[in-house]
């Protein structure tokens, strides 16, 4: 009989400190790695590097700030839980401070999407000459390898599991903290945050074949278009074999996370066909 895979690692790098940890370290490493595949572009195209400096401030700011509002407010728990006059289970309004601790999890990519979004409107408004739809053409990619480190950091945090399941590839977590029994739950599960890294991974590779090998950046559109229905549509699959994180989740026919996609995946649709009917015009 196969074993399930005993995922015992800990994202604590120093006994007794928090910070720094393995989740923060590839957070890091996934902008980083995003910064390169960006520069590289911008390279290719003679554009500034002080304009790319300033373009990754405002991406870097906008994903941080974005990821973890978007996580407060989608997902919440908003209000402290209380069970036997105990504090069971921390909410953010209720403890403020605990928004800003972005380095025991919890972001959320919608929340970091609609920021950047803004951020990047207000970059092309006050620092680019260069169109909205440009820059989004060009941080598809490198934010899709960005997403694919920050999911491996759910994995080493022990967070975002999957359902129950006997499947060979089963992660058994270790330090997976089950609120319902209010002990840790080691029970064979999907590992969802890797599927989902997987699938951006997938979707990252797709991007930079569409931009550098097929040119699709000569179809205003295209390559975002295709990165919000890379993405997207992987969040709304993976989603299925993932734990709600919110108690509506349990009683919708889609959760919270597969609602928020939708809309952009509609978007990436819309994109997508507008870029290749105007290209057909013109051609």
């Amino acid at each position: 009989m196969i074993q399930s895979i005993h995922w015992a690692v800990d994202s604590q790098l120093i006994d007794g400190w928090r910070t720094p940890n393995l989740y923060g370290l590839l957070f890091v490493s996934g902008i980083i790695m995003g910064y390169f595949v960006i520069r590289k572009m911008f390279k290719a195209e003679q554009v500034e590097d002080k304009i790319l400096d300033t373009l990754v401030t405002y991406m870097v700011l906008a994903t941080i700030i974005g990821a973890r509002l978007g996580h407060v407010l989608f997902y919440g728990p908003y209000w402290d839980k209380i069970a036997n006059g105990q504090i069971v289970e921390r909410g953010y309004f209720s403890h403020p401070g605990d928004i800003v601790k972005i380095w025991e999890g919890g972001l959320a990519s919608h929340g970091a999407a609609i920021a950047i979004l803004i951020a990047l409107f207000i970059f092309t408004k006050k620092v680019s000459k260069r169109s909205y739809i440009w820059i989004l053409d060009r941080i598809a990619a490198p934010i899709a390898i960005a997403a694919t480190f920050i999911r491996l950091g759910n994995l080493v945090n022990h967070e975002m599991v999957g359902y129950v399941t006997d499947v060979p590839w089963a992660f058994e977590f270790q330090y997976y903290f089950n609120e319902a029994i209010g002990n840790y739950d080691p029970t064979p599960r999907h590992p969802a945050q890797l599927y989902e890294a997987i699938c951006y991974f997938i979707s990252f590779g797709i991007l930079l074949y569409l931009y550098w090998k097929l040119k699709k950046w000569q179809q205003p559109g295209f390559v975002f278009g295709s990165f919000l229905i890379l993405i997207f549509g992987s969040r709304i699959i993976c989603e299925f074999f993932k734990l709600g994180q919110t108690a509506r989740d349990y009683t919708l026919p889609l959760n919270t996370g597969q609602l928020l996609s939708i809309p952009l995946v509609i978007a990436g649709i819309y994109l997508v066909v507008k870029a290749a009917k105007k290209t057909t015009h013109e051609a």
